[in-house]
């Protein structure tokens, strides 16, 4: 269905639903398996002991993928997943170390019922951190406001992809517009009514039908669709027999659209009770991130194996985890700041995309009620020493 004017969602739509990553998940499971870790086995200690809670638990966006791959670089050995809850769970382990705690990662989308993870962190107060893409933090500041402390991902991985067959005219994000080209996005996503604002694509080019499912894709090359760059370009040329070849595409972010992405987030109502342990936990996470991208691959080999273990979760192949972290890397989108740090905010860049994404939203109707890039995000408990060097 094309949109007759710009248009968002409203807020509690946007706070209802989360990016779509992936097709849609199955029924559940009841057993509880365990299994080996990217992380060694704790050997004692216990810095986090006492600090942070006794269970640490992160809430993801999506099923178990490579993006997350600093939190699932945290989890130790002897790790237990909970198929009914769409969890797993271990020590939480740093440098080797076990640091006296416990690591909860729960699944998100189909698992939370779709529910955004700003909401979610509001509905169950078990929920310590959660990783939210810089555009849904901002589109939820009214309603419930989280902080993010660090990113795990420099810049976001959305791109619009389309049939270079379809389109030998497209080269990059820039000519969708002029091609005329419908572009297939799900409800959640900003950035479509964003590249309006910015005369980048008309209105009526925009059909919010996407459901995660490549058929639609497949069966009209002469869309134009939403996806990851470290995701579908790999999977529909390896992954999906019906189309079997490359895409062309182009980064959302490379026509101005450049948010944090994967922001490990806070309740706002929450961040001074928890900046005890986020001064500990945050620095262990940018070295996790930092580690990731030096050498995914026992963390990949551990995010495939969680996959496997739950049939609720799409199929989520050694080849794709491979794929996009090569592709983060490559991409500049896990990447180190100016200063060489990684997982860090540039203030000045957080406070010129918060400003513009709040003119977009509030031009929809949204009322956020102004809010300041400084209360949304913050670097006050990373580490400028942790670099990808």
């Amino acid at each position: 269905m094309a949109l007759s004017r710009p248009h968002l969602v409203p807020l509690a739509a946007v706070l209802g639903l989360v990016t779509l990553a992936g097709c849609g998940a199955g029924a559940t499971a009841d057993a509880a398996s365990s299994g080996a870790s990217a992380a060694p086995a704790p050997a004692g200690g216990g810095i986090l002991a006492g600090t942070c809670p006794d269970e640490v638990v992160v809430q993801l966006q999506w099923q178990p993928q490579s993006d997350q791959g600093a939190v699932f670089g945290l989890l130790g050995g002897g790790w237990t997943l909970d198929t009914d809850q769409h969890s797993v769970t271990g020590p939480l382990v740093a440098d080797g170390e076990d640091t006296g705690v416990d690591l909860t990662l729960r699944a998100g989308g189909p698992a939370i019922g779709f529910q955004s993870v700003p909401s979610q962190m509001y509905v169950d107060d078990a929920v310590t951190l959660g990783l939210v893409h810089g555009d849904q933090l901002v589109a939820a500041a009214a309603e419930a406001p989280v902080v993010g402390v660090a990113p795990l991902l420099k810049h976001s991985p959305a791109i619009l992809m389309w049939d270079p067959e379809s389109h030998p005219e497209i080269t990059g994000v820039e000519d969708v517009r002029a091609s005329g080209a419908s572009v297939v996005v799900s409800a959640d996503q900003i950035y479509p009514a964003w590249m309006v604002a910015h005369d980048l694509l008309d209105a009526d080019q925009i059909d919010t039908s996407y459901d995660g499912n490549p058929a639609r894709f497949v069966g009209d090359p002469t869309v134009v669709q939403q996806g990851f760059g470290n995701s579908e370009p790999y999977t529909y040329e390896n992954e999906v027999p019906e189309w079997g070849r490359s895409v062309g595409f182009g980064y959302v972010k490379d026509v101005g659209y450049d948010v944090y992405a994967s922001n490990v987030s806070v309740r706002a109502d929450r961040l001074e009770e928890l900046a005890p342990c986020l001064e500990l936990l945050v620095p262990m996470i940018q070295q996790a991130n930092a580690d990731y991208v030096a050498a995914p691959q026992a963390v990949n080999d551990l995010i495939v194996d969680v996959v496997a273990q739950d049939p609720s979760y799409s199929p989520y192949s050694a080849g794709e985890a491979a794929y996009s972290a090569e592709t983060l890397a490559k991409e500049g989108l896990i990447g180190a700041e100016e200063d060489g740090s990684v997982s860090t905010y540039d203030m000045d860049r957080v406070e010129s995309f918060v400003a513009d994404l709040v003119d977009v939203l509030e031009g929809e109707g949204t009322d956020l009620g102004d809010p300041a890039a400084d209360t949304l995000f913050t670097d006050r408990f990373t580490d400028h020493d942790v670099t990808t060097d």
